[in-house]
């Protein structure tokens, strides 16, 4: 739902800031973080970082947390000096929230923020998975379940979607986000909207987005964490733009600036894209803050003297917020004095921080109820079958030689792999308030499935391979199935990675699990795409299980028991070696396509197709595609396509719409996506699907930001994956 405020509430937030002092203004601009203090002197932001890049345990930051003396910044607070704090326990809210309302001047309640990625409480699949369900109506329903788990804490504010397109692997932060097509992330952008901010039939039902990380980041050089980004002007409109594009016109309320520099310039402190286009093109009436310490960092960028350039530069560009640094609350003040800032320019900010905590109806229900607060100390059914639901529609069956797949429920099965047994490692990075107990493991969830199943270590993606657990598994299963991939550690932020096959001994203990001459299933566990090309070439079935949250261990046993059919397809494509990145299947033609001829655009060593294309995803049937047709309206295009169950199991499949714009201004990609339909078909049965594709989708933004409609030959794909060969060729007028 759009910021839409009514006309009293407007007039609220005018009063509000007619009466405030240029100290209280600057102090909603400034975002803090609670302070460990003591035996563990570090801020709260490092902390989490800490956890979440495995330098400390979950279990470490819990106990930090209820043991470490914290500073809260209550003086500054009850100053007016202080806008917004991340902070997830609603008793500790409360008490901040009472001393900012009842203790300060002018009573202004605080928004809480956190990072909310995939779930709070109920931890449901990381986002390159979940986008592989290709379910809107799942995102959405995941969202709003976060969004009612993360208010009863007293969290209003989500630091999520996170909405870069990512086409390079080696980045760690590629599990946050949809993947690489934007058009899948459009919708999913909009999805996740819907489900933080739509349901306003009471303040404890929603919370305010924030689309992250505007803009760019995903396509950091060489896949390296907060490196520099460049890119064309035609590529930032048309690719790296529209999931934003897509959330703001859906109604997010708030925008988070990314670490990167786009073409030179840092996005925090970058006019052009705080101002010209998200503000004044899009429109958008929220408030934008920084990520973690990015305005100290553009003194580091090299953009900024010292932090008040820093400051100074921020605030002009449009970034309304800082997070955690101080410079706001420490700086513009002589800023302001010293002409290098307007009043006007705080003032719009400050409106629009004002706005945001109107609408979130901060100023009448600024407490969290104690029947809130404990609604969910356990978690409810129905939120546990969601996140089951999420995990079973994300899993993507990459192989299934001789239909090895699925499993007879009375069938010996030998378990290996430390992963399949950890709680911990099925929540994938980014996830900071779920609880141990609520965690089902692999191991649990086949154990209920498999009544002759037993677990065998063996190894995992680090430490040595224990080649008695390999010696009794394989003495003991018909079938052996290793749990094997990346710890949550191993992906995420900071977590790039310039190898990106399986880590450690892993690929050895495969080697040994096959000379036992038992079949081998391969269960993945992982943040990012990874090279399995040895593993294609080897093993008879593999299942990318990515990071599934809560509910992974009944997921993957139901797919591995047939009782649920896969139907989980890819969100990005997988290399078949490290040196194809980035490696994505939308992208332009050159005058010399790839080929096996040597002067065309390939690679001497290694193959220039991706191992698994973005869709790919098989199930336990097949499917066919026949009879495209496509005619042509006034505003629209309606495309037909016919879809018939080859196989002997009741199956949903995905069928995917691609299109080609084949002579243009500006080199087009070989294929986009415009469109996906989900259907489930009974053995034998045939449906056609439909597909309505406005003609204005059929465009292009130039450099200059100009949308180009231009008559021609556009060809047109519909299948289930990016190598969709079913065709059909039209002329297009507009």
């Amino acid at each position: 739902m759009r910021l839409q405020l009514t006309e009293d509430q407007k007039e609220r937030v005018g009063d509000l800031l007619k009466a405030m002092t240029l100290k209280e203004k600057i102090g909603q601009m400034n975002q803090v973080s609670p302070s460990i203090v003591g035996g563990f002197d570090v801020p709260f932001e490092e902390l989490i970082e800490m956890m979440t890049d495995g330098r400390i345990s979950h279990e470490k930051f819990e106990e930090i947390m209820k043991t470490a003396k914290q500073d809260f910044h209550e003086d500054q607070i009850r100053d007016g000096k202080v806008g917004s704090l991340m902070v997830q326990d609603a008793k500790e809210v409360n008490r901040l929230q009472k001393i900012a309302v009842e203790e300060s001047r002018l009573g202004i309640p605080l928004i809480f923020g956190l990072d909310v990625i995939h779930g709070f409480r109920t931890v449901y699949p990381i986002a390159i998975a979940e986008a592989g369900s290709f379910d809107p109506d799942l995102m959405e329903k995941t969202a709003a379940m976060a969004a009612r788990e993360s208010r009863s804490a007293g969290v209003a504010w989500h630091f999520a979607p996170m909405l870069d397109i990512a086409r390079d692997a080696r980045w760690g932060r590629v599990s946050e986000g949809p993947g690489l097509d934007p058009y899948l992330a459009s919708v999913f952008a909009r999805a996740k909207v819907r489900g933080l901010q739509n349901d306003r039939s009471s303040t404890e039902h929603y919370v305010a987005a924030c689309l992250k990380h505007y803009i760019g980041y995903g396509a950091c050089e060489s896949g390296r964490d907060y490196n520099t980004v460049s890119m064309a002007m035609h590529l930032f409109y048309n690719t790296y733009l529209r999931p934003f594009a897509a959330a703001v016109e859906e109604g997010a309320a708030t925008v988070m600036a990314s670490f990167n520099d786009l073409n030179g310039v840092p996005c925090t402190v970058n006019p052009f894209t705080l101002r010209t286009i998200l503000k004044d093109s899009l429109g958008f009436p929220g408030f934008v803050v920084s990520d973690a310490n990015a305005v100290r960092e553009c003194v580091i960028h090299g953009i900024a003297k010292d932090e008040i350039d820093a400051g100074i530069q921020a605030v002009n560009a449009g970034l309304d917020m800082d997070m955690g640094t101080g410079i706001y609350s420490g700086h513009l003040a002589q800023a302001l004095a010293d002409g290098k800032i307007s009043e006007e320019t705080i003032d719009e900010a400050v409106r629009r921080i004002l706005s945001v905590k109107m609408w979130l109806g901060l100023f009448d229900h600024p407490y969290v109820s104690s029947e809130c607060a404990r609604r969910y100390d356990t978690l409810p059914e129905d939120h546990l079958a969601l996140a089951r639901r999420a995990a079973e529609e994300s899993i993507v069956l990459l192989k299934n030689e001789g239909s090895l797949l699925p499993l007879a429920r009375d069938q010996k099965i030998s378990l290996v792999g430390t992963l399949a047994a950890s709680r911990e490692e099925i929540i994938g990075a980014w996830a900071m308030s779920w609880r141990k107990e609520d965690c089902v493991s692999i191991r649990e969830g086949m154990e209920q499935e498999f009544p002759n199943l037993r677990y065998f270590p063996c190894g995992g993606p680090e430490g040595e391979i224990c080649k008695a657990d390999v010696d009794q598994a394989a003495s003991y299963g018909d079938v052996l199935v290793a749990v094997l991939g990346e710890t949550d550690a191993m992906s995420g932020e900071a977590s790039s990675r310039g190898d990106i096959t399986l880590p450690g001994k892993q690929r050895d203990l495969l080697q040994m699990l096959l000379k036992t001459g038992k079949p081998v299933v391969l269960i993945l566990m992982n943040g990012r795409p990874l090279v399995l090309d040895w593993e294609d070439a080897h093993l008879p079935a593999i299942v990318e299980g990515w990071h599934l949250g809560v509910q992974m261990g009944p997921a993957i046993a139901r797919v591995l028991s047939g009782a649920v059919m896969p139907q989980g397809k890819l969100s990005a494509d997988f290399p078949a070696a490290v040196g194809q990145c980035p490696i994505y299947y939308n992208h332009p033609n050159t005058g010399r396509p790839g080929s096996r001829s040597k002067f065309t655009s390939r690679y001497l060593d290694i193959p220039f197709k991706p191992l698994y294309p973005f869709g790919f995803g098989l199930t336990y049937t097949s499917f066919a595609y026949s009879k495209l047709e496509i005619s042509e309206g006034e505003k629209q295009l309606q495309i037909r396509a016919e879809v018939r169950n080859t196989g002997d199991r009741r199956g949903t499949e995905t069928a995917l719409l691609f299109m080609q714009d084949v002579t243009a201004s500006l080199v087009r990609p070989v294929r986009e996506l415009k469109g996906f339909r989900k259907i489930t078909l009974d053995p034998g049965e045939s449906r056609t699907i439909s597909f309505r594709l406005p003609k204005k989708e059929l465009g292009f933004y130039d450099n200059d930001g100009h949308l180009r409609l231009e008559d021609g030959a556009f060809r047109f794909f519909v299948g289930g994956s990016s190598e969709a060969d079913l065709s059909e060729e039209a002329e297009i007028t507009f």
